[in-house]
C-alpha cells in the first residue's frame, strides 16, 4: 500500500525550468508529503528523457505521446509507435494529447490525426488517454464522440478549462477530471463552477509544474511541492475535508493509472 499524504497526477519534470536543480525540486516534493508523480511526456521525442526519471526514482511514472503543440513534429505518428513505447514498465497513460485551438502551434487538422492515433493506442492499450483541450469543445467532442462509438477507452480530461456541454459528454463516457493551481485563480469562477459538478469519484489533482502555480505561489515557478494548495482549494470548492479530498482522489488516481501498484 502506498502512502501519500498528496498525488500529483501531472508533472513536467524533464522541462528545462528544473535543469538547475531537479534532484532538489523532487526531495522537496517527497519532504512536503507528495508520495507519487507521473511525468507527462509533452513529445515523443522527448520520451527518453520523460522516462528516465521514472525508472531513476521508485515514486515517479511515466506517460508517452505528443502535445498538440508539437504535433507538426511527426504528423504521421503511429498508434503502433505510442503501443511499442508503452510497453516499457514504467508507462501508465498515453499523452498528453489533444487540441489547442488558441495557440494553433500546429494545423488544427494535424492535430486532430494525431491525436486520433493516441486514442487507438489508448484503447489498444486499456492506458489511460491523458487530453489537453483548449478552445477546441466542438472538435474535441465530436472526436471523442466517434471514436468512443469505436470502443470504449478511459479518458482523463487534465487541467480542465473548458465548458459544461464537454464536461458533460465526458462525463457520460467516464471520464476523469484533474483539478490544477487554476482552480485557485481569482478570475477562474468558471473553472470552480464546472469542478462543482465534476463526478465525485472521478477527480484527481495535478500541479502540471512548472506552470500555473496555484496560489498563494502565482507568479513563480510551479512544482510539485505546491499540490497541497490545489487539495485546499478542491475541498473548499467541492465542501470536502483533506481526508475527504485524499480519499477521493486518491481512489479515482489509482483507478485509473492501474499500472501504478497501490
Amino acid at each position: 500500500m502506498v502512502d501519500c499524504q498528496y498525488i500529483d497526477s501531472h508533472v513536467n519534470l524533464h522541462a528545462p525550468q528544473f535543469d538547475e536543480d531537479r534532484a532538489e525540486v523532487i526531495e522537496r516534493a517527497r519532504a512536503s508529503g507528495v508520495g507519487l508523480m507521473v511525468n507527462i511526456c509533452d513529445k515523443v521525442s522527448n520520451f527518453d528523457a520523460v522516462y528516465q526519471i521514472a525508472q531513476d526514482h521508485d515514486d515517479i511514472w511515466a506517460t508517452v505521446g505528443t502535445h498538440p503543440h508539437e504535433a507538426r513534429e511527426n504528423p504521421n505518428l503511429t498508434a503502433q509507435t505510442l503501443l511499442d513505447l508503452a510497453q516499457k514498465p514504467k508507462v501508465v497513460g498515453i499523452g498528453e494529447c489533444g487540441l489547442d485551438f488558441h495557440y494553433d502551434f500546429s494545423p488544427r487538422d494535424i492535430q486532430a490525426q494525431v491525436f486520433r492515433q493516441h486514442i487507438i493506442a489508448a484503447r489498444e492499450s486499456g492506458l489511460p488517454l491523458v487530453v489537453h483541450t483548449r478552445e477546441a469543445d466542438d472538435w474535441m467532442g465530436q472526436i471523442l464522440s466517434e471514436e468512443h462509438a469505436r470502443g470504449a477507452f478511459k479518458l482523463l480530461l487534465h487541467c480542465y478549462t473548458s465548458g459544461a456541454e464537454l464536461a458533460k459528454t465526458c462525463a457520460e463516457m467516464g471520464a476523469w477530471f484533474s483539478v490544477s493551481g487554476i482552480a485557485t485563480f481569482k478570475a477562474a469562477q468558471d473553472v470552480r463552477d464546472i469542478i462543482v459538478d465534476m463526478p465525485a469519484d472521478k477527480i484527481i489533482i495535478e500541479t502540471d509544474c512548472p506552470y500555473l502555480a496555484p496560489i498563494p505561489m502565482r507568479g513563480r515557478r510551479n512544482e510539485p511541492s505546491f499540490v497541497r494548495h490545489v487539495y485546499d482549494k478542491l475541498g473548499n470548492i467541492r465542501g470536502w475535508s483533506l481526508d475527504d479530498v485524499r480519499a477521493k482522489t486518491h481512489d479515482a488516481f489509482f483507478k485509473l493509472f492501474d499500472r501504478i501498484p497501490r
